[in-house]
């Protein structure tokens, strides 16, 4: 999970270098957290997060293939 949302991350900025992608599990669940550079904040959520609501729809459909809950965290 934590290399799909990183391709995704790195496709979509202008500083790919400064994507970080961390993954780490609570409880049931895995936390994907997304840091991106500063400018490149407003290419990640979209207009009205619709960016983001993709990340987490495509994160979402791969980890039901894996029987998995995941969340995606954008910082």
């Amino acid at each position: 999970m934590k290399e799909l949302v990183e391709v995704i991350a790195r496709g979509l900025v202008a500083h790919p270098d400064q994507v970080v992608v961390t993954e780490f599990q609570n409880g049931d669940e895995i936390v994907i957290k997304l840091h991106v550079a500063e400018d490149d904040m407003g290419k990640v959520i979209g207009h009205a997060g619709r960016i983001a609501k993709a990340i987490r729809v495509i994160v979402g459909a791969a980890a039901v293939r894996e029987d998995k809950q995941v969340t995606v965290d954008i910082e």
